[in-house]
């Protein structure tokens, strides 16, 4: 239950985040979105640990819960790395981010995870609708990979898909409400290698 909690809230840490850059903004996610986003991590893990699931039938016990340590320590590993990149190694180049819709709208998710008030396309102060959908899938894009890992090591589905929806939700408002009574600050950005950590240390408790 404890690797359980501790997983979940490793991939939806990243929530505080984007809650915070709105709440600065004074951006407002409606309960509507706020649900919306938290489904989009639930099901996200759901279709991660169904793909797990198939792989572990291949695969002995012990590889298999090995496999799924190993995934969420390379995870971390790149979560840390891409909290401290060099800004320029963040920036998507414009050909690749043109090639094809299918791109463009992969590249404007990554784009949100950077810059989450992007999220906001109409300006309009408020995200709604289609803006919910792309912030729930940028924000849904951790917990893919770490439920792949998941169901390798034998966590519930159900379970962790719920843990991850309450807690990706919880995070947001959270965030959203230190960042209205915040200033921007520095110590805030410099925290964005707890989640990365987490994942590291629950990949190497499962070795």
């Amino acid at each position: 239950m404890a690797t359980l909690v501790m997983l979940a809230a490793a991939v939806s840490l990243d929530s505080f985040g984007v809650g915070f850059a709105y709440g600065t903004r004074r951006i407002k996610i409606p309960l509507i979105s706020l649900l919306f986003i938290a489904a989009c991590s639930g099901v996200s893990i759901l279709i991660a640990m169904s793909v797990g699931s198939a792989f572990s039938m291949w695969l002995s016990p012990d590889v298999a819960e090995l496999l799924g340590a190993i995934i969420l320590i390379g995870l971390g590993c790149w979560a840390v790395y891409a909290a401290y990149r060099p800004k320029k190694e963040r920036r998507p180049s414009v050909k690749q981010t043109k090639m094809d819709f299918t791109i463009r709208l992969f590249g404007f998710v990554i784009h949100i995870l950077r810059e989450p008030e992007s999220a906001d396309i109409d300006r309009s102060g408020t995200v709604t609708g289609k803006e919910a959908l792309l912030l729930g899938l940028a924000l849904s894009l951790d917990a893919f990979g770490a439920g792949i890992g998941a169901a390798l090591m034998g966590l519930s589905p159900l379970g962790l898909a719920t843990c991850t929806a309450i807690l990706s939700a919880l995070f947001v408002t959270l965030g959203m409400t230190f960042g209205y009574r915040t200033a921007r600050l520095k110590w805030v950005q410099k925290m964005a290698f707890i989640p990365g950590c987490l994942l590291l240390i629950i990949g190497v408790m499962k070795l």
